[in-house]
């Protein structure tokens, strides 16, 4: 069994996810239920999967859950331009938290190359 936690793109993900709690705070009260909420689930999906699949038996069932956790990573990157073309996100945060993105995305598809013999 993997210890998720050792992993660099569970650690990436897990900071990640804590930034974006912490943008999304003054993002408006009306959009608690709709924009907040989902780009928080979006960002906290991809370490669930990556934990989530650490623990699976083989490392066929491991990469199946990082791909997973890329398609978390895209809606992820959707619901970042969405927020900054609402104006909740400003251009600086918007583009250190999509540069962050971007690299915890290569570093998923790294790791899904590995898994599968790649």
């Amino acid at each position: 069994m993997r210890d998720f936690k050792k992993f660099e793109v569970w650690q990436l993900s897990h900071q990640l996810t804590l930034k974006i709690y912490k943008a999304t705070k003054v993002f408006p009260k009306e959009e608690l239920f709709g924009v907040t909420s989902q780009i928080r689930r979006s960002f906290a999906s991809i370490g669930y999967n990556i934990s989530e699949g650490s623990g699976r038996n083989s490392d066929k069932e491991f990469a199946n859950f990082i791909n997973i956790a890329l398609g978390s990573s895209n809606e992820a990157e959707n619901q970042l331009i969405l927020s900054k073309d609402l104006e909740y996100l400003s251009e600086k945060d918007f583009q250190e938290l999509s540069e962050e993105l971007t690299t915890l995305k290569k570093k998923l598809v790294t790791l899904w190359n590995r898994l599968n013999g790649n």
